[in-house]
């Protein structure tokens, strides 16, 4: 423990140690690497501005992140929804998972506090925004996994999800636009919709995403917003909307 303590030291200025020491308590886990931790919470903005390396940020990590947590939230409802379908499970999962949600989950730990952002993030309130939040959430809990191994990273998700998950039903799943529409492609027209980013406006700290969402290679919906993702959102719901007003 003391070669711990002094390789934190080391690692990062005293100032980033006794910030991020913070979200360790939150947390209830202790890096090893602190490096490691601040990393998962560097936006790629701040890494350009500084000219650092370009695996200097957290999109890397963020990529396992996303793994870690489906398989864990996975196994979470394998256990404690034993007679459930596949198709309510997956349910389940997208309403815990998807941007809104893990977004909701960073600010219950305060990690836009802990956010390393350019200043152009910074001036445009990039510690309040979805897609940072939710992109950094994952890639910490992909840090967790590097820096310690699965069965720690499984105790840090059940005790940030398990609540909510046990309080998940039938009736009352969560707003996830895209799955919905899934299931509804699927049994209207025996085909998966197909999502198609379009354009991308603005500075990488303002970007804009357009995509419009296809069916069989017609044009159904477009939808706009901050991230891929939430233009992914937006298009579906849109198409769920055509799809009732048709009727």
């Amino acid at each position: 423990m003391c070669f711990k303590k002094n390789f934190r030291k080391k690692s990062l200025p005293k100032e980033e140690i006794e910030s991020l020491s913070q979200l360790e308590k939150v947390l209830d886990y202790t890096f090893w690497d602190m490096i490691r931790l601040k990393r998962s919470l560097t936006h790629k903005s701040y890494s350009n501005e500084l000219r650092l390396e370009n695996l200097k940020h957290n999109e890397r990590l963020e990529f396992l992140g996303d793994a870690v947590l489906e398989l864990v939230i996975s196994d979470l409802l394998i256990k404690h929804f034993p007679n459930s379908r596949e198709g309510l499970m997956s349910k389940i999962r997208a309403s815990l998972v998807n941007e809104e949600a893990l977004a909701k989950r960073a600010r219950q730990i305060d990690l836009g506090k802990y956010l390393f952002l350019g200043k152009g993030e910074e001036q445009c309130d990039g510690r309040e925004k979805n897609s940072l939040l939710s992109d950094a959430f994952e890639a910490l809990l992909g840090a967790i996994y590097l820096d310690s191994n699965l069965k720690t990273a499984y105790r840090i998700i059940k005790k940030l999800f398990l609540e909510e998950l046990l309080l998940a039903s039938t009736e009352d799943i969560s707003r996830d636009f895209k799955t919905k529409l899934q299931e509804e492609a699927q049994n209207r027209f025996r085909i998966a919709p197909e999502y198609r980013l379009i354009d991308e406006v603005g500075p990488d700290h303002d970007k804009i995403f357009e995509v419009h969402l296809f069916i069989n290679e017609q044009k159904i919906s477009e939808g706009r917003g901050k991230s891929k993702k939430q233009a992914e959102q937006k298009a579906a719901e849109q198409a769920l909307e055509n799809f009732t007003d048709s009727f």
